[in-house]
């Protein structure tokens, strides 16, 4: 719960605590409710006691009235704190994700931070919105209730008592049997998401091998545990009902009951007396019943949120490895890279993927990456905008370490296109912008050189609204090459000292992989491209191919040096071009 109100803001606190005091005023109203209807049903006797009477019905209607008036003002206070608080910790949760590096990323799954970010927030400001309200009037309205029945018939007291103890044997069982289900079914309900979510983005490959009966199974399977999980916390809560509708009706019942029988007994004078304090107590027994009932609903709103107030926890408190850096400011060289003795190796893997790579880049020069799957290729580029970080050695761009960079300033200075092509939902025109900086808008004719360099004109201009044509989430609307000369198109529009084309051409047919290149070559002479290829034809042309295997590298230099110096490259080369096609090279 301290970690839960950690979380709010200053307003957040402000309101919560209005809300506090208010309820304050609304039970000390509702508890002098019941003190009046004692003094009416004394003064019922009374001969000419007809104004008096109105005058303690009229203030009985105010407090009513007050009370409502004052109920009214907390809801406002408590939906009002619930929503901002939800809509600020989705925010820092999205905050925090944005800046983790991969090796935090791979710590939680996707599905799991989707929950996190939605049912586990949607749980915590339930209890914010409805658990703190009971959790502050449950004991006021019992303190303050049992401080009016204090001194009345011990009988009246012993039945409140048993009430109230059969509610708290309820409580100990939900304690001791729901409690641990509920981080349960938390866990199910990620699982079920990651199935769910996993169906969905491989339907294709799913039906492609009739794989429908499968993943159903699978889904079955997860769909299952989780129900069942929630069907014995639903069944065990559903005890609750009858136990307070028995012990709501029948404390009033028997207070009733012995005090039929205490009257009867009784004088005269002390007939009235008994009739009022029975009339108070089971008022005012009721209030002390409710309040464990508010206490109940507690047990059952907050383990729950308990639970992913702590799963929000893990994200919030996860301390990101990929520090920022102090510089953000030029100093003279732009587009030069050097790797110096880099080594990397994943977070808990044993061998490095990287071993000692010593290279040093100049300004406007192409560098091609090659080797066998696995080689590390692709790794060795990701180091370049920190998505994680080298194990040893360093990374130098302009002369300064990137680890000594503000993160923005370095993603600034690249152009990435990532292995997988990846578009957003909006128009083509929106998915370009997203390569400029959010406060520096592409004109039209911009985003259309952008496109005729990537070589995209041909399918965009046969769209219905060309640029401002829509793109379904993912791409899902264009084709595996659109795709991927949308994205260079993307990474072409920030104009970046480095490109870094991460296997961004595999799907791109031979003309348009050549004419792309030799676009780049000629629009783009000063800036600095890094290509990883799978393609020998690709590279051919590069001013350094650099060759990698097991995470090596073995050997650097252009195509003609390669073939001569290097056996790996041949093999590769060999593996790809006919003998007749590699002497028409030579």
């Amino acid at each position: 719960m301290i970690k839960m109100f950690k979380q709010m803001s200053k307003k957040e606190v402000i309101f919560f605590t209005s809300s506090i005091l208010f309820m304050i005023l609304q039970v000390w109203l509702e508890l002098k409710i019941p003190g009046y209807m004692s003094e009416i049903t004394k003064l019922v006797k009374t001969e000419g006691a007809i104004n008096e009477i109105i005058h303690i019905g009229i203030i009985m209607i105010l407090c009513a009235l007050g009370g409502f008036i004052v109920s009214v003002i907390i809801s406002f206070f408590s939906s009002y704190v619930g929503t901002s608080f939800e809509k600020n910790l989705r925010s820092r949760i999205f905050r925090k994700v944005q800046g983790f590096g991969m090796e935090e990323i791979n710590k939680f799954s996707t599905s799991s931070l989707i929950t996190r970010d939605t049912n586990d927030v949607t749980q915590v400001k339930n209890f914010i919105v409805m658990g703190t309200q009971m959790l502050a009037r449950a004991p006021i309205m019992a303190s303050m209730a049992i401080f009016k029945i204090i001194g009345k018939e011990w009988q009246f007291s012993l039945i409140t008592f048993v009430g109230v103890l059969t509610i708290a044997v309820m409580i100990s069982i939900i304690i001791i049997f729901v409690i641990p289900k509920f981080k349960k079914v938390q866990t199910l309900t990620d699982n079920l998401n990651r199935v769910t979510r996993e169906n969905l983005t491989g339907i294709k490959v799913v039906r492609a091998f009739n794989a429908e009966k499968f993943q159903q199974s699978k889904f079955d399977r997860a769909n299952n545990e989780l129900t069942k999980t929630n069907l014995f916390v639903g069944r065990m809560m559903s005890l609750m009902e009858p136990v307070m509708t028995l012990v709501m009706s029948g404390v009033p019942l028997a207070i009733y009951w012995i005090g039929a029988s205490l009257i009867n007994s009784a004088n005269i004078v002390d007939k009235i007396t008994i009739f009022s304090d029975m009339v108070v107590f089971s008022s005012y027994a009721i209030q002390v019943i409710m309040s464990f009932m508010f206490l109940i609903m507690i047990f059952i709103i907050y383990p729950r949120a308990s639970v992913s107030m702590g799963r929000i926890s893990e994200i919030l408190d996860t301390k990101e490895m990929i520090k920022d850096g102090d510089i953000d400011k030029e100093n003279g060289i732009k587009g030069e890279i050097e790797f110096k003795n880099v080594s990397f190796k994943y977070p808990d893997a044993e061998d490095c993927v990287l071993e000692n790579i010593n290279l040093k880049v100049n300004k406007g020069e192409t560098i091609a990456f090659i080797g066998s799957t696995g080689s590390g290729k692709s790794t060795l580029v990701n180091l370049i905008p920190r998505f994680y970080d080298v194990t040893k050695g360093e990374i130098l761009i302009d002369g300064v370490n990137i680890k000594d960079m503000k993160l923005e300033f370095l993603h600034n200075k690249i152009g990435y296109v990532s292995q997988k092509a990846v578009l957003f939902k909006g128009t083509v025109k929106s998915n370009i912008q997203f390569g400029k900086n959010e406060h520096d808008e592409l004109t039209d004719d911009e985003v259309w050189n952008a496109i005729k360099i990537s070589q995209a004109e041909e399918f965009v201009t046969k769209m219905e609204k060309n640029i401002n044509s829509d793109i379904a989430q993912n791409g899902t609307n264009v084709s595996g090459g659109q795709k991927q000369r949308l994205s260079i198109a993307r990474a072409l529009a920030r104009k970046p000292e480095i490109f870094i084309f991460d296997d961004a051409f595999s799907a791109l047919d031979f003309k348009t992989d050549y004419k792309l290149r030799k676009q780049l070559s000629d629009k783009y002479k000063d800036a600095t491209k890094l290509i990883v290829a799978s393609r020998v034809g690709t590279i051919l042309e590069a001013d350094k191919i650099v060759v990698l295997d097991n995470g090596k590298c073995v050997g650097i230099g252009t195509h003609k040096d390669l073939l001569k110096n290097c056996e790996v490259y041949k093999e590769i080369v060999l593996s790809q071009l006919s003998k007749e096609e590699l002497d028409y090279e030579k």
